[in-house]
Formats: C-alpha cells, sequence, structure tokens
C-alpha cells in the first residue's frame, strides 16, 4: 500500500509540474524565448533556470503551486557578479591599491548601475510578477530589475558556463558604464566628507534630522551635518540616506569653494 502511494504521489507531482510547465510556456512563449537567447548571447540549455530567475515572488503569491522564485538565483548571481567585476578593475588598475578597487566595484554593482543596465536590454518584458504588480510595474520598480538581473547571471552561469556569464557581466554592466568613465566618480559623499575629517584631524561628522515633512507616505526629510560643533551642510531626501549623501555633498562643495578662493 505504500508503495502505491508513492507511485501516486510522484504521478501526481509529475503531473502538476507538467501543467506548470504548460502554464508558464503561455507566458514565456517560444518567441520570448528566442529574444532572451539572443539578449543574453548564450544557448539557452534548460528552460527551467531562466523561468526560476524571471520569477518575482510576487508571482508566486497567486500562484501558490511554484515553490521558488528568483531570490536563490539573485543570491548566486550576485556574487558571480562580484567576481567578474572584481577581476576586470583588478586587472585594468595594476598600480590601484584595495581602496580604490573597492569603490568602484561597489559603483558597478549597486542597484541603481544594475536597474538601468536592466532597462537598458528591457528586462521586464520577460519578468513574471503578479498581476497587481504588473499593471503598475515601471522602470521605476529598480530593486525589482536590479534583482532580476543579479538571478539572470545566476540562470546563465548555471544553464551555460563561468565564461558566459562573464561574457553578458562585460557587454552589459562593465563595458557601458567604462566606457563614459563614470564608474570612476565617487559619488559616497559620505565617505568623502569622513576622509576629509580623518586628514585634517576632525571629529568624524554628526548627522541629525531637523525637519521631517510631508505624508507618512511620502516623506521628505532635511539633514544637517556638523563637525565639531560647525554646520558644514543642509541636504533633504524623501529617505534619511538619501538626505545625509545630500547634505555631505553639500558640505564637500563648501569645502572645494573654500579651498579655491
Amino acid at each position: 500500500m505504500g508503495k502505491l502511494i508513492n507511485w501516486l504521489l510522484e504521478k501526481l507531482k509529475q503531473r502538476q509540474a507538467r501543467e506548470h510547465e504548460k502554464y508558464v510556456s503561455r507566458l514565456l512563449t517560444y518567441r520570448k524565448f528566442a529574444e532572451l537567447e539572443t539578449l543574453i548571447g548564450v544557448p539557452i540549455k534548460n528552460k527551467s533556470h531562466y523561468i526560476q530567475a524571471l520569477m518575482h515572488r510576487s508571482f508566486l503569491e497567486q500562484n501558490p503551486d511554484f515553490a521558488v522564485s528568483n531570490e536563490r538565483l539573485e543570491f548566486l548571481g550576485d556574487s558571480v557578479l562580484g567576481l567578474t567585476v572584481a577581476e576586470y578593475l583588478f586587472e585594468v588598475y595594476p598600480d590601484e591599491d584595495e581602496g580604490f578597487l573597492t569603490k568602484v566595484r561597489a559603483k558597478l554593482v549597486n542597484r541603481i548601475t544594475l536597474a538601468e543596465a536592466a532597462e537598458k536590454i528591457k528586462l521586464s518584458r520577460f519578468l513574471l510578477v503578479s498581476k497587481n504588480l504588473s499593471s503598475s510595474f515601471t522602470y521605476g520598480s529598480r530593486t525589482v530589475l536590479a534583482d532580476a538581473l543579479e538571478a539572470l547571471i545566476g540562470a546563465i552561469y548555471i544553464d551555460n558556463s563561468l565564461e558566459g556569464a562573464k561574457s553578458f557581466i562585460h557587454k552589459n554592466i562593465i563595458e557601458p558604464n567604462a566606457k563614459g568613465g563614470g564608474h570612476l566618480i565617487d559619488e559616497n559623499y559620505k565617505s568623502q566628507l569622513l576622509e576629509y575629517a580623518q586628514a585634517h584631524k576632525l571629529e568624524n561628522p554628526l548627522y541629525n534630522v531637523i525637519k521631517e515633512e510631508g505624508p507618512q507616505h511620502n516623506r521628505m526629510f532635511t539633514v544637517r551635518v556638523e563637525i565639531e560643533g560647525t554646520t558644514y551642510g543642509e541636504g533633504k531626501g524623501r529617505n534619511k540616506k538619501t538626505a545625509e549623501q545630500n547634505a555631505a555633498q553639500a558640505a564637500i562643495d563648501k569645502i572645494q569653494m573654500s579651498r579655491a578662493r
């Protein structure tokens, strides 16, 4: 009896898997897979890896029979991306120290850079998301896009090879950003201000929220940065981190202007 039950359960699982595959095939058609294959630049051997990479967790809320979202592949893709970028920087900048390499790598793998890369290749066309998210999905959904791009890198790595994943990363992330030199611009103004304070043997900058405005869903924060009791700058932002960065940028601008006089 036990063997019969196990056999029936296995048949049920196989049937469910076929039904799932049919359902997804209506969403990711043969033509879409052909487009995706052209996009990634390597042959697609196992479609299931890419289905998982393109499946946002919101899709599972309306389709609970699917057990896994793209979050595991996102984790893997993040590691492959970090390795590829680190290797590139290590080879291209042989005379630079660890601090420089770390800063530039952070710029090339941050959410903004990844979302912009995903937008350029129009990755949103392939995403499996809930109907609610799909109806409101815009290119402003940067976290969803950035995560999906990392998951796609993970799928390419598993399905093809490390070299295939590296090729995709170089073409769509490294080369477009390295061409304009934007990856060399340090936009971490808080880090710059901290380095300035330490170089001049001053206390570390202190950031204080001095004003909060607007409704809860659309808050505006104003932050003031001080060093040893002296105000160096103020900044605004939709969240505290952005406001702090803007305050630090104002402080850096003020310091640079005083030096120019």
